[in-house]
């Protein structure tokens, strides 16, 4: 509206320059043509606004294409993020959510306040409190349910030029298996501490018993020292299966490459552990066919295996006097060697726990059996590392049988 009438002013003016020159004497041609060229020069002004005007609505355009766009490239980052992301508005109202975030949380619908969903007061308050003061804020949250999970969970100011609102990220970082990690580290220091700091204890009552009230007493002295070497006996097969544990996690995901015969194999750990059956009075019976049972594997490693399996059936089967060994190769590529023993047999509850480092059924009897608490564990370390599985079977009064499918 304004250029049309900014354009008659403007022929205006030219009619009445060009009077003025006809009126002081000029020829009518002369203010004629003044005329015309006053007019051409405004028409050329009208051009050159009205295409100055063009790229500004075509700025105009294209800036609202960017925008379009800028949102389409930020909602294909958040679909790609594996992390549960909410996108928030000013009021925690939820604008959208990425598929990681259905998935663990389900979904949710949009409008919806975020304390629909997660009403932990320490959430909500960082969410609160990055809307007020725009800057990002992250605290360590918990899920009881479906099951416990252990999160870090951020809130952030989401800055998209030419946005129509202020938006706010809200993402969730699952450190559960961290968390579970860090316990089982601190377990286990706190168990091996736990194993060595009673026979340091021992071994330290004894020496000070020998240098002071027993210092005559050879007798004493004998008992005393028998004792002694028991303990220290103890702590260094603790210290053993620690460096087992140790050095078989540095190498459980390198698969062994190498062809074993597992009927020399067992045949060499019933003869090593032949005293030690004598001994329990136990009989060790092995049941294997005549031609080779090879599988994948570190000879020396599955030799410990079946050591650690056998030596307990014998300890802990030995009421039933008699430990029997199957090696089957029932097809199909699988080999299956199980050792059964004919005791007491193992509650339900603690079957699946077995293979947990230090744990055990019954402390005391494992102990007085010389165990360490760490035998089951390196056993599962070693059948993880060659692929295999460790399999429990378990009746009370019926005996056990653990058997390992390659």
């Amino acid at each position: 509206m304004w250029r049309m009438v900014s354009g008659w002013i403007y022929l205006a003016a030219a009619a009445l320059v060009s009077l003025a020159a006809y009126l002081s004497g000029a020829q009518p041609a002369f203010a004629g043509i003044l005329f015309a060229l006053s007019v051409l020069a405004i028409l050329l002004r009208s051009g050159e606004e009205t295409q100055s005007s063009r790229p500004a609505v075509a700025a105009e355009s294209v800036a609202a294409e960017e925008v379009e766009g800028t949102g389409q490239v930020v909602a294909a980052v958040l679909n790609a993020i594996d992390l549960p992301v909410f996108v928030l508005g000013r009021d925690a109202a939820l604008r959208d959510q990425n598929p990681a975030a259905e998935k663990a949380f389900g979904a949710l619908e949009p409008g919806l306040h975020i304390s629909a969903r997660f009403r932990s007061p320490g959430v909500l308050d960082m969410v609160r409190e990055t809307i007020a003061t725009d800057e990002p804020n992250q605290i360590e949250h918990s899920e009881r349910l479906p099951s416990e999970r252990v999160y870090i969970v951020r809130s952030s100011p989401l800055h998209i030029e030419g946005a129509k609102e202020d938006l706010f990220l809200l993402s969730f970082k699952d450190i559960s298996e961290l968390r579970r990690i860090d316990r089982m580290r601190s377990d286990f220091v706190a168990n091996a501490s736990h194993e060595l700091r009673t026979p340091l204890a021992s071994l330290r009552g004894f020496i000070e018993t020998m240098q002071g009230p027993a210092r005559g007493d050879p007798k004493a002295q004998e008992r005393f020292l028998t004792i002694m070497l028991e303990q220290a006996n103890r702590m260094s097969r603790l210290v053993d299966d620690l460096l087992s544990l140790s050095r078989l996690e540095l190498k459980a995901h390198l698969a062994p490459d190498q062809m074993v015969d597992l009927v020399p194999v067992i045949g060499h750990v019933r003869d090593s552990l032949a005293p030690l059956a004598a001994e329990l009075d136990v009989e060790i019976r092995l049941h294997m066919p005549q031609e080779k049972v090879e599988v994948l594997g570190d000879r020396d490693e599955l030799v410990q295996v079946f050591e650690n399996l056998i030596e307990n059936a014998c300890k802990y089967g030995q009421e039933g006097k008699t430990v029997d060994v199957h090696v089957r190769n029932p097809g199909g590529g699988s080999v299956e060697v199980s050792v059964i023993d004919h005791g007491p047999g193992i509650p339900s509850e603690h079957v699946p726990r077995l293979t947990e480092r230090f744990y055990r059924v019954s402390v005391t009897d494992s102990r007085s059996k010389k165990g360490t608490g760490l035998g089951l564990a390196i056993v599962k370390h070693i059948l993880t590392r060659h692929r295999a599985r460790l399999i429990v079977k378990s009746e009370i009064d019926q005996g056990t049988e653990f058997t390992v499918r390659f």
